[in-house]
């Protein structure tokens, strides 16, 4: 049905819909640049592509068994490749916790897992009540493509910074969502068409969160740099440096310094010696903190 010509707008859809999915494929292709660059995966996730991964495998196994699906599988095909070779470039640039991490999901979900859906649906299945129950699985499942990036949602929230999540990525999602709900709909194929009911609320979410944080100063929560920011304080005031977080470069680099012991200055400096250290650092934002201040945040 997905091909057939008498059904126009299902194939129109269907045919926008591998476009934009493609694309959607390939929008993290700047964060795996950057991962290649730095040979580091830094702050980045594995999950995401391996559960991306396995969703598509899952809906190629589930056109093959509907059959005259082509759109549906065309698609998924290519995701699996594009997936594939995220997946492979993250574990080669991952640290040896995260190779470990990656390996265990990928071979548990992506080989044990598929294997056992498709025997348990080809064995205990057959006929329609296959295809609703490979249906029903695809749809629990795509959901779960759509619930993944909310780790990232978790950590703009809590640094307040969009580094983690391209607004082209989640403009995508959305896109993607709206025409494969549509395509779903008109080939009356529920399974197709509910799961981006979800997509499509995810997708706007993130947007809408981008839309907020990509002004706002990144905040640092990792402990170690929050502890460095208690015990860096002088008598009474001790100036601190943020720098300037880079676009190209991860969170981590949003580090704090007291200005004063960098540039050699005693913990007591007068006010024109404070002046000339602040203007050493033209890319830096200094700020005042009072010794009974509570913890810094940057706003």
């Amino acid at each position: 049905m997905g091909f057939s010509l008498q059904h126009p707008w299902a194939f129109a859809f269907g045919l926008l819909g591998n476009v934009i999915s493609f694309m959607t494929f390939l929008a993290p292709i700047p964060t795996f640049y950057r991962i290649y660059k730095s040979k580091s995966t830094e702050g980045f996730q594995s999950v995401p592509y391996v559960v991306a991964l396995f969703s598509a495998m899952l809906w190629i196994f589930y056109a093959l068994i509907k059959s005259n699906e082509i759109l549906l599988i065309t698609i998924n095909v290519a995701g699996c490749v594009i997936e594939t070779v995220y997946v492979v470039m993250y574990f080669v640039y991952a640290d040896k916790k995260a190779k470990w991490f990656t390996a265990k999901i990928f071979l548990g979900l992506n080989v044990g897992f598929f294997g056992a859906i498709m025997l348990f649906t080809l064995l205990l299945f057959k006929g329609d009540k296959r295809i609703v129950t490979l249906g029903w699985i695809c749809v629990g499942f795509s959901v779960s493509v759509f619930v993944a990036p909310l780790s990232i949602i978790k950590r703009v929230i809590q640094t307040r910074s969009v580094e983690y999540m391209p607004f082209n990525l989640s403009l995508s999602l959305t896109l993607s969502a709206v025409v494969w709900f549509l395509y779903g709909l008109l080939i009356k194929d529920k399974y197709v068409a509910l799961p981006n009911v979800l997509g499509f609320t995810f997708g706007v979410v993130q947007m809408v969160l981008y839309v907020f944080y990509m002004n706002k100063t990144p905040v640092i929560t990792d402990g170690k740099d929050a502890g460095k920011m208690a015990t860096a304080t002088a008598d009474d005031h001790v100036l601190v440096n943020i720098a300037k977080l880079s676009p190209a470069l991860p969170e981590r680099s949003s580090e704090v310094h007291p200005v004063m012991r960098e540039m050699g200055l005693p913990a007591r400096s007068c006010a024109a010696e404070v002046a000339r250290a602040a203007a050493a650092n033209r890319d830096a934002v200094d700020v005042l903190v009072s010794r009974h201040s509570p913890a810094v945040g940057v706003a």
